[in-house]
């Protein structure tokens, strides 16, 4: 790589900064108060621009080229257009250090030293946003979407478009190390967005966007001030206190200078999509560099070594192609490969490698020998066991160790050197000089020997497969052929930049040159084909040719090589062997020399007069001539018929015609060939056809139409095919892979064998989709419990963890009847029912917390203080031992406390607020609750008699606060609570004696037996005048009929709970209104409980048997369409 200044111009002030106008046609350049537009092609300065009162720090281009932006220490940004006008002026509070155009919204970022702002032409207004440190390069990803910010603090903090910080790098050095510059790389071929990184901490780095480091630091020793990325990523340029722009390779190898200056660089550019460099100074100097990357490579035969991005060597097998890429990670000097051996020479060391194997087509390659020493040499060529260089006029012999063994000093500087083979160790050498002599060297010998000496000098040459003549392009672009042993010139030929022998024809060479390739075959006029680059080897009828940095083979035609009749000859050796078997048809043998001469009608004709018919029918489809082939088709046989069309159908399909072979395939009845055509053609009118007319005994090609059919994505005639062939299991999985899933469910009705293959994939779907609730039902519904059972468990937890704690509720609820039905199973009826019982508890958990948690998070209360009170004591009775996931009890006995005091309960407010301060209580309930308990002191010490529970069994008042639980404390009979306003509802639980079954108690019930009418306690006497009622006391006014309220009696005082059990007449005596029935599914018993207040109604949820008032019940139902607890919809029939 190589620097050549283009133009050089001066300003009186320092360049900070300079911008390209993205079709490179325009520079844009800071300079003290103004900026200068140049045109770059001749460095003419077209125009300085006045519109800021200090130095102009930035200056930045925007992608579509329509406008330009700069800002100065004036603490202002011009927006100016592309025809140098200035449109729109803003302001920070201090300098604006950088601006930076995004690539794809042209939204603008300016820079200052305390924040930094976001401009758009769509808003009137700048958008600003604070810095903590002093901001002072600033990138924009190519996508647009992140912007990363380099502070004087050493933080590069990378924002989102809106300017909020998404990831925040902190670099080891901290505030010694300022962020001077950095920059993203806009290739578009890198799988992540990867910004470099330059500081004053004298270091380059590399990160990815999530902010993790790429690699190391690269130490500088120097401070740098800019730094830039080629157009398309593939090299770094970087500028500073050494007063020199370097140029880097994108991981951060340093290759080389592109031009030393007297002061430091502050800023350098590469222009778009060029190799154009610029560079600004701090004396002002401004100078217009080409950077020139010349070819580094090696060529041995088919194997053709170059480098690639400066730090690569890629190895390319010319004749299959295959490349491989060895990656040195410095920069790559020379190059040079030779049979099995390939030298890569680095700047402190030279590589030797070698091939794995002895295979011609081997491509790996590994590390023979490492020379670690520094050379400085024009030329490199490896041999066998040596490297060969060459200094201007000398050429030195190493061994792979590295020692010099022998050394040849020229008359004349070296041009031209190659290796021609020879054994390991003694390989020659050709050798031209400047002067235009020509040498022989052996690697193993000291002495030169001189081939011959020419006048001019040379520039290509090579040597014939017979080493006997020698091929030379000397400088004035003349190819000149020799005889090695007269050193006589045969000829000459004009216009040659490069020539090489055919290693496998001695008189055959070719040169290029003039865009055209000439290929000479001995003293014949030279044959040309338009050809652009160099050709560097000739082997057999492949020429290699070099263009550019790209390598490829040009097969040439072989007008040269003298072609046999060898066809002629065999025929000839065939019928005089026929003959020394016995053969004497002269007929037959006449006709095979006819056919060959090509007259195949008088060949048909001898054929068929020697009686061999099926020769002539063979002659003519060999040629595809069917038409003729038909008049020698045997008495109308079918077989025959049948082989000539299917042969005519291969034909039609070799020549490019599918339609007319698909036609004639299915005249001969080749269906699977016919279908084959159609459907890799997408013909779906013809395969209709064909599957239409085949019988659904021929399986094969009816399947093969319905692979394509799905493959076409024409479902509907698949399952048209599926069903003619009666392939059920195929039909239901195209449903499923085709997502039709109704059609799929239709089939899975009429079919239960296929449940499985339709309801396991569509709750997949459904997962996959995020629609868990179906997946858990479809899974279900398919008999896989498990996976039921675990995606609820999944919804549960997630629920939890997120409070949705009504939805907790539902899946508790959901997961119990799984496991009710799981439990029908003997073998896990005990473990299931435990689950049962446990996840009812947690879904009533979860379902009254649901209220409390909205009461403690949400602004405004959804339900009345008398149910949030009611349900903070039900929940504090039910947390006897481990409180569930989600459940707080700092929540549930804060609003207890509040609710209490608010109703009038200030015994039991007293009581909450003491336990509240034995727990960790959050921040935000903190003062309330402090203030709550200095304010329950002055409250009186007893709790309002309207709140007090009633046992409906024993009309026993129980305590607010109970320490047994949500049961009575007399009689032990469990509370009755309703699921919406957890009130003790006036049920009593009763069981059935003995005997007596489910069915036959519902009967009883339903009898409805007549109840013995009361007698009236008011008597009526009439006299003459009066009429008197009196009341007969003296009747058993505490006489109960109702057998129901006998059995409710129990023994005071006892510890264990006396359920109610009833008998046949008692049941008889009961009103079915006054009787709710939880009517659990196996392995459960059915629940019964008797209305104690039959006028207040109470109703049952049919599918969750949860108890409500009927008037809560209904307005649930309105509020939500469905079970306020297992939203059962109200028009859903199934319980």
């Amino acid at each position: 790589m190589r620097a050549v200044l283009t133009w050089r111009d001066k300003a009186e002030q320092c360049i900070y900064d300079l911008a390209f106008k993205p079709d490179g046609t325009q520079l844009i350049l800071a300079a003290g108060n103004r900026l200068l537009v140049y045109d770059t092609s001749d460095g003419t300065l077209l125009q300085p621009l006045k519109g800021h009162k200090d130095t102009v720090y930035c200056v930045a281009y925007a992608k579509d080229g329509k406008r330009f932006a700069s800002g100065s220490a004036d603490k202002s940004v011009i927006i100016w257009t592309s025809k140098l006008e200035g449109i729109l002026k803003y302001t920070h509070n201090d300098s604006i250090q950088c601006v930076s155009y995004n690539p794809v919204t042209h939204q603008l970022a300016s820079c200052s030293s305390n924040d930094f702002g976001l401009w758009s032409p769509e808003q009137k207004s700048v958008s600003k946003h604070k810095s903590s440190s002093k901001i002072t390069c600033c990138s924009w990803t190519n996508d647009g979407q992140y912007l990363a910010l380099g502070m004087f603090n050493g933080i590069i903090s990378i924002r989102n478009k809106n300017g909020e910080e998404k990831v925040k790098i902190e670099r080891p050095g901290g505030s010694l190390s300022p962020i001077w510059s950095i920059c993203w790389n806009p290739s578009r071929e890198e799988h992540n967005d990867i910004l470099a990184v330059a500081d004053w901490g004298q270091k380059l780095s590399f990160y990815q966007l999530s902010g993790k480091q790429i690699g190391r630091d690269r130490s500088l020793n120097f401070d740098p001030c800019c730094i830039s990325y080629f157009t398309k990523g593939e090299y770094i340029l970087l500028g500073g206190s050494d007063k020199q722009v370097s140029l880097f390779t994108k991981d951060g190898v340093r290759l080389g200078t592109v031009g030393e200056q007297n002061s430091w660089v502050w800023t350098c550019k590469v222009k778009p999509d060029s190799n154009y460099v610029v560079v600004g100074c701090q004396d002002g100097t401004i100078s217009f560099y080409q950077l020139i990357f010349s070819t580094v490579h090696g060529l041995y035969k088919d194997r053709y070594a170059y480098r690639d991005s400066m730090t690569d060597v890629i190895v390319q097998h010319l004749i299959t192609e295959q490349k491989v890429r060895i990656k040195c990670k410095e920069l790559v000097k020379k190059i040079a490969i030779y049979k099995n051996r390939l030298a890569i020479q680095l700047p402190e060391k030279i590589l030797i490698y070698e091939l794995y194997s002895d295979d011609s087509s081997d491509m790996h390659y590994r590390v023979k020998e490492k020379i670690v020493k520094k050379f400085e040499c024009n030329l490199l060529v490896v041999c066998a066991d040596h490297i060969i260089l060459c200094q201007e006029k000398r050429l030195q012999c190493l061994s792979f160790s590295g020692v010099k063994e022998r050394e040849w000093q020229m008359e004349s500087l070296i041009r031209y050197i190659k290796v021609i083979g020879g054994p390991p160790g003694r390989e020659g050498l050709l050798v031209g000089l400047k002067n235009g002599q020509i040498l022989k060297i052996f690697v193993d010998n000291l002495f030169a020997i001189v081939l011959l000496k020419q006048a001019t000098a040379v520039r290509c040459l090579d040597m014939s497969a017979s080493r006997n003549k020698l091929a030379v392009v000397d400088e004035n672009d003349t190819c000149l052929v020799y005889d090695i042993h007269t050193k006589e010139l045969l000829f000459q030929e004009p216009n040659a930049n490069s020539v090489a022998w055919n290693t496998q024809c001695e008189d055959m060479l070719c040169f290029s040159g003039g865009g055209y390739l000439n290929i000479k075959a001995s003293t014949f006029p030279v044959h040309q084909q338009k050809l652009q680059g160099f050709v560097v080897g000739y082997n057999g009828s492949k020429i290699f040719c070099l263009h550019v940095f790209s390598m490829s083979a040009v097969e040439v035609p072989q007008a040269f090589t003298r072609v046999q009749d060898l066809r002629y000859l065999e025929l000839i050796n065939s019928i005089e062997e026929r003959k020394k078997r016995g053969e004497t048809n002269n007929d037959l043998f006449l006709a095979d020399v006819f056919s060959y001469q090509g007259k195949f009608h008088e060949a048909a004709k001898l054929y068929k007069r020697s009686g061999h018919e099926n020769l002539a029918l063979d002659m003519y489809t060999d040629l595809r001539m069917f038409e003729y082939a038909k008049d020698f088709l045997g008495s109308g046989d079918p077989k025959e018929t049948k082989m000539l069309i299917t042969k005519q159908a291969d034909w039609a399909r070799n020549i490019n015609e599918p339609k007319a072979a698909v036609e004639m395939y299915i005249s001969a009845g080749e269906h699977v060939k016919a279908i084959e055509i159609s459907g890799d053609h997408g013909w779906v009118d013809m395969l209709i056809d064909i599957a239409r007319k085949l019988d659904k005994a021929e399986r094969e090609p009816l399947l093969m139409c319905a692979h394509y059919f799905k493959k076409l994505d024409n479902p509907g005639y698949a399952a048209e095919t599926y069903l003619k062939i009666g392939d059920l299991k195929s039909l239901v999985q195209l449903h499923v892979e085709t997502q039709r899933w109704d059609e799929a469910f239709a089939l899975g009705e009429k079919h239960p064998e296929f449940k499985d293959d339709i309801y396991v994939p569509y709750a997949q779907w459904l997962a996959e989709n995020d629609r868990f609730e179906e997946a858990q039902k479809a899974f279900h519904k398919a008999g896989r419990q498990e996976e039921a059972v675990r995606v609820l468990e999944q919804l549960t937890h997630n629920a939890v963890v997120e409070s949705r704690f009504n939805d907790a509720a539902y899946y508790y609820w959901m997961l119990s009847m799984q496991c009710l039905n799981i439990a029908q199973d003997p073998a896990q009826k005990d473990v299931m029912l435990s689950k049962f019982h446990h996840f009812q508890h947690l879904a009533e958990l979860y379902h009254g917390y649901h209220a409390i948690h909205r009461y403690t998070e949400e602004p405004f209360s959804f339900h009345l203080p008398e149910t949030l009170f009611n349900i903070s004591r039900f929940l504090l009775h039910s947390l006897t031992k481990d409180t569930p996931l989600g459940i707080s009890k700092v929540k549930t006995l804060f609003t207890l406390a509040k609710q209490s005091k608010a109703l009038g309960a200030y015994k039991l407010a007293r009581h909450a607020y003491n336990k509240l301060q034995g727990l960790r209580i959050p921040t935000r309930f903190q003062k309330s609750i402090e203030l709550g308990s200095l304010t329950i002191r002055s409250k009186p010490f007893h709790d309002s008699e309207e709140l007090v529970p009633l046992c409906y069994r024993c009309s026993t008042n129980n305590p607010l606060l109970n320490n047994l639980g949500n049961v009575c404390i007399n009689c032990r009979q469990p509370f009755v609570f309703s699921a919406s306003s957890y009130e003790v509802l006036h049920l009593v639980e009763f069981y059935l004696e003995e005997g007596i079954t489910d069915e036959e108690a519902v009967s009883l019930i339903d009898l409805e037996a007549p109840r013995h009418k009361r007698e009236n306690k008011w008597q009526e006497i009439t006299s003459n005048n009066s009429q008197t009622l009196r009341l007969d006391e003296t009747m058993d006014s505490m006489g109960d009929d109702d057998p129901f309220t006998a059995k409710l009696s129990f023994e005071q005082g006892g510890s264990e709970f006396v359920p109610v059990v009833v008998s046949r007449s008692v049941l008889r005596a009961m009103s079915r209104r006054d009787v709710l029935i939880k009517r659990w599914p196996p392995p459960l018993q059915w629940q019964y409980f008797r209305s104690l207040l039959p006028d207040a109604s109470i109703t049952m949820c049919p599918s969750c048997f949860q108890m409500f008032h009927s008037e809560d019940y209904e307005l649930l139902v309105l509020q939500h369409t469905c079970c306020p607890y297992c939203r059962r919809r109200i028009d859903d029939p199934s319980p």
